[in-house]
């Protein structure tokens, strides 16, 4: 998701630069642009579910830099991260060396709203603040489970609409959702587990900021 309007631009601009963000071309030009976009950090939610499993195979989806995949192949599991943008993979994998994890990760370049895991199955499959336009997400969740394994977890997490995003085009207050509206993505044989709204507090330059992730963790049926 990208941040704050500029001052200046036309409501035109605004929704083309928007729409750019929803692209791998805008990611690898945000990702060459500067020395780490994101902090690094593991997501929240990840830990809180993750955190408690038995490590095993784990595929994240829309991974940027890769945070969640280090701290994932950290904690013992097989992770292969996922992502549309060569140069947020490049940064990921640079980062998986340096924590000396490399050797648990595989990378995957691939389109989430184009996403087909054919004969891949994992015991995990994350998705942390990817979105996709116009209510596409349930369209993505859809995806994402035919990758779970028997027995295995689906969590995707995203941001809920609120205040704190009232300054954002209209494209991306649409690509927001809560956990209740991607029920429909869960094909038959998955039992959500959590389906919540969860307040996370922002770090920003003016102060810490609550916000609201949307949290949907589902179980596949084992056959």
């Amino acid at each position: 998701m990208s941040g704050h309007h500029e001052h200046g631009r036309s409501g035109e601009q605004d929704e083309q630069a928007a729409a750019a963000m929803f692209e791998p071309a805008g990611w690898d030009e945000r990702y060459a642009g500067q020395e780490r976009f994101w902090s690094g950090e593991p997501n929240p939610q990840l830990v809180a579910t993750a955190g408690e499993l038995t490590p095993g195979t784990a595929l994240d989806v829309g991974c940027g830099e890769g945070g969640d995949v280090v701290w994932l192949a950290d904690q013992g599991w097989r992770v292969t991260g996922a992502d549309f943008s060569a140069e947020g993979l490049a940064r990921a994998a640079g980062h998986a060396e340096q924590a000396g994890v490399a050797d648990h990760v595989d990378w995957w370049r691939v389109d989430a709203r184009t996403f087909d895991a054919g004969d891949r199955s994992y015991d995990l499959v994350t998705s942390h603040y990817l979105h996709a336009p116009d209510g596409g997400m349930v369209e993505v969740t859809r995806r994402l489970a035919t990758a779970v394994a028997p027995g295995g977890l689906l969590l995707v997490v995203g941001h809920a609409p609120s205040h704190e995003f009232t300054q954002l085009s209209e494209s991306h207050r649409k690509a927001m959702f809560l956990a209740a509206e991607l029920l429909p993505g869960l094909p038959d044989d998955f039992e959500p587990v959590v389906v919540e709204q969860r307040t996370r507090t922002l770090k920003r330059d003016s102060g810490p900021v609550e916000a609201e992730d949307s949290v949907l963790l589902a179980r596949r049926a084992e056959r």
